[in-house]
């Protein structure tokens, strides 16, 4: 049987959680926007910079187009990126760090965050000179609690 190229990527979207992404996804029992407030008021507490919060599903309304709620959280400390960033300019790309709190097509909300390991091997990082990225997943953490 032939597929077309959109019963293909649908396959394939629905086998993501099987592949790796190198994203760390943790279910969230709060909504998108609580879920992303809940993330930003633990960042502020410990003093770490929020540079951007961004909503996708609001955007896409504007454009009168329906998207299920999506929300980007951009943070990070310039103390703890800047040398990381000084030994391997790429991580630049990765950085400031970003988690994305989405709902998916079963109700379930979703805070994500990419994967520390994936970023040091992605930038040829070694994992003591880039500590800083693993604090992510104890922040993720705290918000989800």
């Amino acid at each position: 049987m032939k597929r077309t190229l959109a019963a293909s990527l649908l396959l394939l979207a629905s086998l993501g959680a099987a592949a790796d992404s190198g994203i760390v996804a943790k279910e969230s029992r709060h909504t998108v926007p609580e879920t992303i407030a809940r993330l930003e008021a633990v960042l502020k507490a410990k003093g770490i910079t929020v540079f951007a919060r961004i909503d996708h599903s609001g955007e896409a309304e504007k454009a009168g187009l329906r998207m299920r709620p999506t929300q980007l959280l951009v943070f990070g400390n310039p103390k703890a990126g800047t040398p990381m960033m000084v030994a391997a300019p790429s991580l630049a790309i990765d950085l400031p760090l970003k988690a994305l709190a989405w709902q998916d097509e079963n109700g379930k909300v979703w805070l994500g965050y990419n994967d520390p390991a994936m970023l040091r091997k992605r930038h040829g990082i070694a994992e003591d000179a880039s500590k800083p990225l693993g604090a992510v997943a104890g922040l993720v953490e705290e918000a989800l609690k």
